[in-house]
């Protein structure tokens, strides 16, 4: 897709490439030129020289498939010295940041030439699943309904892989739009040079701005790093899709057009998950709910005054509603100079009771208009319906199109993001809760064998203590710190519902839940801070959400919900959040824990078998994919994803995670991020409208073959990664993994414990350190051992390589499986990661892990091939085969590099320098590679 053999400093033309793609080889081209003018300007002509002779050798060695260039890209990096080496990297990690924002704003360019065109609607697309859906026959009032009940939500999370700097990303953001106006519009030769020059400062910034981090990230820092995407993107592009829905179904079906609750929603745990993150205090949660509301009055406030200073209608010009009169009439200031504008007026009133509950919340604001004080809005729903009045008056007397725009899209806001901005989720270790409770039994209650008792005994126990009118907890008695911490936290949970709504704090998720004690232990909790009210007709705060995370756990969260449900009391509670309960399934653990096919297939048995469970015991289910953005942690296309779900299992409901460095990739552009959560509804709606039930015959028989498969992946990943000696030990000196652990990448310690066992390091540094060189396992590791396996064991008179082959041509789930791993093949690098496999300093040791997982690999692209009949990797998705092509040989050089540093750090030479290098490799590999963790 992309070509930029020219280099840092070419001006040379292509000679032939597809017309489509002329305008990307320009920007990367210029961008490429104006980089090396850069490095050349700071560093010399000798440093840029070396720089081009680098990146020419990588070129021939990779797509040339030179060994003489392999050999020569060797000698140049190993005799590097170290601020040579600085350079090298900074300008490498530059570049692929820079050929990054120059393919989204390709793939932003080439949407909208289809639409301007008028292409029919791509897959993926709102106006695609909806006409589909109109198309089959579903009513106005069926999809009315589908609205009412609907609940789509990204949830942002704060994980240790994100490893860009906010001024970084600010310059980034810079340059994009700097590009988008040359694109978009027709610039004299005076503005093409004031651009061109605002570019190069732009990259100037770039390069003289500190890499990485001087310290650590904070939860702080990770709160506002999460805010900042809302003014990249969500305030402006969720209502521009609410619009676009409602403009569609408009068009459609005139005035029988339904009305569209708001049903996609942002949340968020950064500031709510303390699970392994001792920094995530009550205070910090306190903060995280107060930056949330600040934001979003600051936005409301602004957006207010924007739209008022419009509406200079006048009273002897035009009609006005009752309630607008009464609204007008109610605006506590009202100069003489506005008397006769009676929507102004409205909106100087709102803007003076946005003021009034600003204040009261105890946000810091200076308004932008002096005004008198105006009374408190209760909560956002009166904010709407101020909003509303004024849309139903300009609607009623010849005002239509004022009641569209910004007007519409600001009544939308109100209506999604409230006074709170975003439902924070709060989340923690059963094992917490476990130690906490038997603190509170302990002291209170003088019963001291509470970790000893069976999980019947638990459940028994503690229904007897939440149905008690008394509370365990004393502030006489002297409890461990674990439990003083806990419980001022959720303390400060009931307070933020107090102060900022219901909204604000909506949701407990309970990692690593095995029991039904697990979730009845927080009821207990949140019984002792008020969160639970008791008596006859009992009422739950919050909605308990478990966690199942490893594969065990999957296999036996249906059973352990049927439990729950048939507890009378439980099923009290739920009646009083709508009979709805949210389970969260885990892909990352369940993955490190099973492997790549078994994790996904234990996930979508679970979902089936949830299902049935929740139909039997008629409770609402609601999904939470617990997803992290590369393969190995479920990550993946969307809406390929949503679509090969199980037949019934979204129902119109799903939650799911975006984390680390995919969130920036995928919502700091606001088209790019419209996308995205475009992708997400559409999917959400063919998936719970639309019949895909494609292989009702056979069921049994692909379920039977995925069950066979399974068995076989699990026992060769687990074989490998758990029972055979020294894979340790083969892991720790062929990643980077320990030296992850010393970038100031985020607030979280890599390790729920202080320990370095694999069973104890998070999921996330696991993938990021096989990522990072080139093996990346977590996404394929064990999927050819099993296809060979079952195709040598197939039954009498059945050919399992064709019935693989007849499950790929029609079951959604293996169409996704085998296309998700094939990326990862194709982004796997045997040959790099022969490399790093030098590092271990046992040679038996690494011979024989290496040229297993050597052997697997050729395995796994062998039979990828036979089920799927491709010839090459990513046959079927040329533009990510370009990408990578393209991609690669400027990554190469970063992790040839990691490679020697790393041998001079883990051979004693810890100068600063070196250091630094080896964590700024981390950051350009992470770069290249767009989705590392």
């Amino acid at each position: 897709m992309i070509d930029v053999d020219a280099g840092l400093n070419d001006n040379s033309d292509e000679d032939s490439e597809e017309a489509k793609n002329t305008p990307l080889r320009h920007d990367i081209r210029m961008l490429g030129r104006m980089l090396g003018d850069t490095l050349r300007e700071h560093e010399g002509e000798a440093t840029f020289n070396l720089v081009e002779t680098i990146r020419q050798t990588a070129i021939r060695f990779r797509r040339d498939g030179d060994p003489v260039a392999g050999q020569e890209l060797d000698a140049i990096l190993n005799r590097l010295k170290n601020k040579e080496t600085v350079a090298v990297v900074r300008a490498f990690s530059y570049f692929s940041m820079l050929s990054n924002i120059a393919e989204d704003l390709h793939h932003n360019r080439r949407r909208r030439i289809h639409l301007r065109a008028g292409s029919p609607p791509q897959s993926g697309s709102v106006t695609l699943a909806l006409e589909r859906a109109l198309n089959s026959g579903i009513s106005g009032e069926a999809l009315e309904g589908f609205f009412e009940k609907a609940v789509v939500s990204p949830v942002l999370t704060a994980h240790p892989t994100e490893v860009q700097r906010r001024n970084i990303l600010d310059c980034q953001l810079t340059i994009q739009r700097l590009l988008i106006e040359r694109d978009r519009t027709q610039l004299t030769p005076n503005e093409a040079r004031h651009n061109e020059e605002a570019i190069r400062a732009a990259i100037q910034i770039l390069w003289q701005t500190r890499m990485l981090r001087s310290v650590r990230l904070t939860v702080h820092n990770e709160i506002e790093n999460g805010l900042i995407y809302y003014s990249y993107t969500f305030l402006s592009q969720i209502p521009y899709i609410y619009a676009k829905i409602e403009d569609l179904l408009e068009r459609r079906l005139g005035d029988q057009a339904p009305p569209v609750a708001s049903f996609l929603r942002i949340g968020s745990w950064i500031g709510g998950d303390r699970d392994g993150n001792p920094f995530v205090t009550h205070q910090v949660t306190l903060h995280a709910a107060e930056r949330h509301s600040a934001l979003i009055f600051d936005y409301y406030i602004n957006e207010v005054y924007r739209i008022g200073q419009t509406m200079s209608l006048a009273e002897r010009l035009i009609r006005v509603s009752d309630e607008l009169e009464q609204l007008a009439a109610a605006s506590p200031d009202i100069p003489a100079s506005r008397i006769d504008e009676p929507y102004r007026k409205a909106f100087l009133g709102i803007y003076a009771r946005l003021i009034a509950t600003s204040q009261r919340l105890g946000h810091i604001i200076t308004p932008r208009n002096q005004v008198k004080a105006g009374e408190s809005y209760a909560d956002s729903a009166e904010l709407v319906h101020d909003l509303d009045i004024i849309i139903h008056s300009l609607k009623k007397n010849k005002s239509h199109w004022l009641a569209r725009g910004a007007l519409r899209d600001l009544r939308r806001a109100a209506d999604v993001f409230g006074f709170h901005l975003a439902p924070l989720d709060m989340r923690q270790h059963s094992k917490v809760h476990e130690q906490v409770i038997a603190d509170l039994f302990a002291q209170s209650v003088h019963k001291t064998d509470y970790l000893s008792l069976t999980p019947s005994e638990r459940q028994q126990l503690l229904l007897d203590e939440i149905t008690s009118a008394r509370a365990l907890y004393s502030p006489y008695f002297k409890y461990s710190a674990t439990t003083q911490s806990e419980l001022r936290i959720l303390k400060m949970a009931a307070e933020i519902q107090h102060r900022f709504g219901h909204a604000a704090l909506p949701n407990y998720i309970i990692s690593m839940t095995t029991s039904v004690a697990n979730v009845l232990e927080v009821v207990l909790l949140l019984k002792e801070v008020g969160l639970l009210r008791v008596g006859e007709n009992p009422r739950l705060g919050l909605n308990i959400i478990p966690l199942f995370e490893t594969i065990g756990d999957l296999q036996g969260c249906g059973t352990m919900m049927g439990e729950l449900f048939s507890v009378p009391y439980y099923r009290k509670l739920l009646e009083s959040r709508g009979n709805e309960q949210e389970v969260m399934l885990g892909y990352s653990d369940s993955n490190k824990d099973g492997g790549f096919l078994t994790s996904n297939w234990e996930i979508y048995k679970a979902e089936i078998n949830l299902t049935e469970v929740f139909a039997k015991h008629q409770i609402e289910l609601r999904l939470f994919h617990g997803r992290g953005g590369t393969v190995g942690r479920g990550g993946g296309p969307s809406y390929q994803g949503i679509m090969a779900q199980p037949p019934h299992s979204v129902n119109g409901q799903i939650r799911v995670t975006e984390q680390a460095e995919v969130v920036a990739s995928k919502y700091t552009d606001p088209e790019v991020g419209r996308r995205n959560l475009e992708t997400l509804v559409a999917a959400t709606i063919e998936a719970t409208l639309l019949s895909h039930e494609t292989i009702q015959a056979d069921v049994v028989r692909y379920h039977q073959a995925m069950e066979i498969l399974s068995s076989h992946a699990f026992s060769t990943y687990r074989n490998l990664v758990y029972e055979t000696p020294g894979f340790k030990q083969f892991f720790l000196e062929s990643t980077p993994v320990r030296e992850i652990a010393g970038l100031y990448i985020g607030s979280r310690p890599a390790s729920r414990k202080p320990s370095d066992r694999i069973e104890d390091l998070r999921a996330i540094p696991w993938v990021f350190s096989w990522s990072l060189n080139r093996t990346i396992i977590p996404g394929w590791y064990g999927f050819g051992s099993a296809v060979e396996k079952f195709v040598q064991q197939s039954r009498q008179g059945e050919n399992g390589l064709e019935l693989l082959q007849e499950m790929y041509a029609k079951w959604p789930l293996m169409q996704t499986l085998l296309s998700n791993m094939d990326m990862v093949l194709a982004k796997t690098d045997l040959g790099i990661a022969s490399r790093y496999a030098e590092l271990v300093t046992d040679v038996s040791l690494r011979e024989q892990i290496f040229s297993r997982i050597q052997d697997e690999w050729q395995r796994s692209v062998k039979w990828l091939f036979q089920i799927t009949g491709h010839r090459e990797l990513l046959e079927d998705n040329p533009t990510l085969a370009r990408s990578i092509q393209i991609r690669t040989p400027y990554i190469d050089p970063l992790n040839h590099l990691q490679i020697e540093l790393l041998r001079r750090y883990r051979a004693g030479d810890d100068v600063e320098q070196v250091h630094r290098s080896i964590h700024l490799t981390i950051n350009g590999v992470a770069a290249g590679l767009r989705n590392s963790g």
